[in-house]
């Protein structure tokens, strides 16, 4: 199987993260999924952001959770874009594809599942479209009590352990392990993959860490540069 080329928060190299005009520019790089980064903001809505204020993307303080999203809607991506939320997304994607969510901010995964389940009664949608990924350990778990279907991939830090990582993933029922790609050599590609997960590793950006994670034989690579893979 080739490895999946995935497109970091859309395509972050070349238009401003998590818009979505950087996942329609992933899409026309023609990449096999994205990853998005979603918070759940004081209306009940998730939306798209990495970070959980939005000073660093539009020049103005403001933390997600505290925000309404009329409230949100005042401020642009870097003068320029809109924020989204996770229904718009998913609405204006006209081909299905591999869409990462990665809960970022607190009391995401019960909406997460809502919507993305909604997205599948739709028809266009299926299971294999969606992996729900995150560093927090716990939002996942909460995830996976109340979706047992949809796959999961758990985040895996420098600064976290591989092997706490595959056994939350035995625990949780996991698909997929998410590690960052500097803790990755032949031996963890083998143990993760003897443990019976997939490998999705990020952020991989510089040709030659591109073309040891393909010698390594991941399952999926994230980059800010998709069309590098």
């Amino acid at each position: 199987m080739s490895i999946l080329r995935i497109g970091h928060r859309g395509a972050k190299g070349y238009v401003a993260e998590n818009t979505f005009n950087s996942i329609k520019k992933a899409i026309q790089l023609n990449v096999d999924g994205i990853e998005i980064d979603v918070f759940k903001c004081l209306s009940g809505q998730l939306v798209l952001s990495h970070d959980e204020d939005l000073k660093r993307m539009t020049g103005k303080s403001g933390a997600i959770e505290n925000l309404t999203l009329k409230e949100i809607d005042d401020y642009l991506i870097n003068n320029e874009y809109k924020i989204s939320t996770l229904n718009e997304i998913l609405e204006q994607i006209k081909d299905p594809l591999l869409i990462n969510v990665e809960l970022k901010g607190s009391d995401t995964a019960t909406t997460t599942s809502e919507i993305i389940n909604d997205c599948l009664v739709k028809g266009a949608w299926n299971i294999e479209h969606f992996i729900v990924s995150s560093f927090n350990w716990v939002e996942l778990e909460k995830f996976r009590f109340v979706d047992k279907n949809i796959p999961v991939g758990i985040l895996v830090s420098q600064s976290m352990s591989i092997s706490e990582a595959i056994e939350f993933g035995k625990k949780i029922n996991a698909h997929a392990i998410h590690p960052n790609y500097n803790l990755l050599d032949k031996k963890t590609v083998k143990k993760i993959k003897n443990n019976g997960f997939k490998i999705f590793t990020w952020t991989v950006n510089d040709k030659n860490d591109i073309d040891l994670m393909k010698e390594l034989n991941v399952d999926g690579i994230i980059s800010d540069y998709p069309d590098r893979i």
